[in-house]
């Protein structure tokens, strides 16, 4: 098989999303094994897992209060991530975010910023799409918006799909919708939301991954950030189960994208260990793993703030907004 980065559209094999069933006890146990077994050892061993953190972030801003003061400063953050003066005592390459992540309405705003700093090769523009959070939208509605996000400079879409259809059991119609979003995204990169916490079982969740795979995703995410429940270690590796099986039959490697929650250092340190305990350190890019935060950086700023001057950093000091 190969290695394709890209995905396509393929036809939909039901008896593959009929014949899942996930153990909750086992997924457990495996969580359990791969973090009583893993251990950073140094400062300087974490210094460079948060690096690399650092360099998956969709940096993030959909609050409903958003302006477009609010998402210059977030672009600002994302190409220059730390203080200048730190740089030289952390890493020698300038290091930024993989993208921001805003409105489809804060799009143009976005891409304007990112190009008057000559960013555009490093960061990309994502935008929420498809009637965020709750998706039950019309369906022509939800494209209309793929559509306009892309049209005002988005590079990469994370709609969010119908929670109602995969809890009826809808298979057919779910993988109908995200065919027809994939089709809307072309030239794009398509990260389909599932929406875990709202999925009801693990169950679930497998087989709305492979639906999503097999309708042409390059990217599945846990969650809007807006549910209950959002990324959780459990529900990442049940994903990541789901992108070995596809990578296996098809030799095509899904992007993994955990989004809400994920606010400290030791977050972003456990989800890459994950990564490359199940996936393997192919995944260990933006390319194929993304990490979707909004106060993440400020924890990591602060850690580094620590680390270079042993002394307690605040948050604050390095906020952007």
């Amino acid at each position: 098989m190969g290695t394709d980065l890209s995905n396509k559209i393929r036809p939909f094999d039901k008896n593959s999303i009929e014949k899942v069933s996930i153990n909750l006890q086992s997924v457990n146990t495996r969580i359990k094994e791969i973090f009583e077994s893993k251990s950073i050892n140094s400062e300087t061993n974490r210094a460079n897992w948060l690096l690399k953190a650092v360099s998956v972030i969709d940096l993030t801003t959909l609050a409903g209060d958003d302006t477009e003061s609010n998402v210059k400063r977030l672009c600002y953050k994302a190409v220059n991530p730390f203080p200048v003066n730190y740089y030289d005592k952390i890493t020698k390459n300038h290091l930024t975010t993989a993208a921001v992540c805003v409105y489809p309405t804060k799009v143009a705003t976005a891409a304007q910023v990112i190009t008057s700093l000559n960013a555009s090769d490093r960061v990309q523009i994502a935008a929420v799409a498809t009637g965020f959070p709750t998706g039950l939208y019309a369906l022509e509605t939800r494209l209309s918006e793929i559509k306009f996000a892309i049209e005002n400079g988005a590079t990469e879409i994370d709609v969010v799909i119908d929670r109602s259809l995969v809890l009826s059991g809808q298979w057919d119609l779910l993988y109908q919708e995200l065919v027809q979003m994939r089709e809307a995204c072309a030239g794009v990169h398509l990260k389909v939301i599932l929406g875990i916490g709202e999925l009801g079982t693990m169950t679930n969740v497998y087989k709305a991954s492979l639906t999503a795979m097999q309708a042409g995703c390059d990217f599945i995410k846990t969650s809007t950030g807006k549910e209950g429940v959002n990324a959780t270690l459990a529900v990442g590796l049940v994903m990541c189960r789901a992108i070995r099986q596809f990578h296996d039959e098809t030799g095509t490697k899904i992007g993994l994208k955990p989004a809400g929650g994920i606010r400290t250092s030791q977050d972003a340190v456990n989800w890459l260990i994950l990564i490359k305990e199940e996936l393997g350190d192919d995944w260990l890019n933006s390319k194929l793993f993304r990490i979707g935060a909004s106060g993440l950086l400020g924890d990591i700023e602060n850690w580094f703030c620590q680390y270079t001057t042993k002394q307690v950093g605040s948050a604050s000091k390095f906020s952007f907004i």
